[in-house]
């Protein structure tokens, strides 16, 4: 399999680099070459397979002979160790939970696949890549869990200050060893454009080589089509017309489920459901792309005004509005809607929400009043402790705490404090020492 720069089609690379660049030196997000079609045997017996059975099978055509199948089945295996269930909420509603890993959010999924993948890549090589990443909260903690200790791996973060959870900030800051955090005085939006530019500044790339580990890599976007195939063979046989709504930020994680519908997996319909940075719903409306400036949200791992992945969406269908529209619906939510979602799903249903699961929740609803013969699943995608500081008072002592994640609030906060300015963040980058040295908050 190739992949392609939407920028310039004519620029074509393998999948190792790929994943190993992150981006095209034109700054564009690498697509397939081709979009691989699952065998209907396949789907029809999905529930005689395992899930690493049906990760293999789903992905094996985006990797191609790069990754020997011996490799990619274990790979997939590391993936894909812990469950992804399906929880009825209500009538014709149901949660996908993903918070089920080492770091409670579905992103877990990417971070592990890429590291499993960047790993195989660099195990001959003497001079270490570093994972270089920008967080809203939950990417920065897999990434860290990930690729914790992946040797030839050294691995910055970048978030933005006071903008993350608690729990979110001791995950991503807690590690040390071969994981780095840069706090920034900004917002998502500034540390991903910083991000950015320094994968195209050639004096960083020849000191300290970098690649991405945000979705906007293609190794941590594509196994996320795994979970949408887990759970259509869980709801499957009672119900026919199925529909996701996921709660997006930065559009990574439905346009992986959009590309497991462009494989081959019957989805009805996808809601894209938005906190106050709408510039999505806006889109839909207008067909006139005009990115704000990134809010801070209750749901804060999707405070992103400029969607890196929305081009992938668009690519997927073919820059056809029409199209898109009969797939996609989307709608935004502010923070008083999410915290009613969160109190009264409780309170009826006796089921806990996170944020973001909330407006998944209720862009869900919002679909199903339009189309009541659908049956939806919205994705849980973090755990509710991540954003027990900020859950409404009425629900947050109800939240229970994994005994998991209990000892990292006993741990020390490492970080280095930086302006929302790029020179500020280069120099720390080509000054930063992974062996023997501690960060200082």
């Amino acid at each position: 399999m190739q992949y392609y720069s939407l920028q310039n089609p004519a620029l074509k690379v393998s999948f190792e680099t790929a994943v190993t660049e992150g981006m095209a030196p034109d700054k564009g997000l690498y697509f397939p070459e081709q979009i691989p079609q699952l065998d209907p045997t396949f789907l029809k017996n999905l529930h005689q397979y395992t899930d690493q059975e049906i990760g293999y099978e789903v992905i094996k055509a985006f990797v191609g002979d790069e990754i020997p199948e011996p490799q990619l089945r274990k790979i997939v295996a590391d993936t894909l160790h812990f469950p992804f269930p399906i929880q009825k909420v209500s009538r014709a509603t149901y949660a996908l939970e993903l918070f089920h890993g080492p770091t409670l959010a579905f992103k877990d999924v990417g971070a592990r696949f890429m590291a499993g993948c960047l790993g195989y890549f660099r195990r001959n090589s003497t001079k270490p890549v570093t994972v270089l990443v920008a967080t809203s909260g939950d990417t920065g903690a897999a990434v860290a869990s990930g690729f914790y200790n992946v040797p030839g791996v050294e691995v910055v973060i970048l978030y933005p200050s006071k903008m993350v959870s608690t729990l979110q900030e001791k995950q991503l800051t807690t590690l040390g060893g071969n994981i780095r955090a840069l706090e920034i005085l900004g917002t998502f939006d500034d540390c991903q454009q910083i991000v950015k530019t320094a994968f195209l500044d050639q004096e960083i790339q020849s000191k300290r080589p970098l690649t991405s580990a945000n979705s906007i890599n293609v190794a941590r976007w594509l196994p996320q089509m795994f979970y949408y195939f887990l759970a259509y063979r869980q709801m499957k046989a009672a119900h026919p017309k199925l529909v996701f709504s996921v709660p997006s930020g930065n559009f990574g994680n439905i346009c992986a489920g959009m590309m497991a519908a462009a494989i081959g997996l019957p989805v009805s319909h996808f809601i894209a459901a938005t906190n106050a940075n709408d510039t999505i719903p806006r889109f839909m409306q207008t067909q006139e792309y005009k990115p704000g400036r990134a809010v801070p949200t209750l749901s804060n791992a999707m405070d992103v005004a400029d969607p890196s992945n929305f081009v992938r969406i668009l690519e997927l269908y073919g820059k056809n509005f029409p199209q898109l529209a009969a797939s996609m619906s989307s709608y935004s939510f502010n923070d008083k809607d999410t915290a009613r979602a969160m109190e009264r799903v409780y309170k009826e249903y006796h089921y806990m929400l996170d944020p973001h699961g909330a407006v998944g929740y209720l862009g869900l609803q919002q679909y199903l009043a339009e189309d009541p013969d659908a049956t939806g699943v919205f994705l849980e995608t973090a755990h509710p402790v991540k954003f027990e500081d900020t859950a409404p008072k009425a629900i947050r002592d109800e939240i229970h705490t994994p005994a998991k994640v209990m000892s990292l609030y006993g741990k020390e906060k490492s970080s280095i404090v930086l302006p929302a300015d790029y020179q500020a963040v280069k120099k720390t980058l080509l000054q930063l020492e992974f062996q023997n040295s501690e960060l200082s908050h």
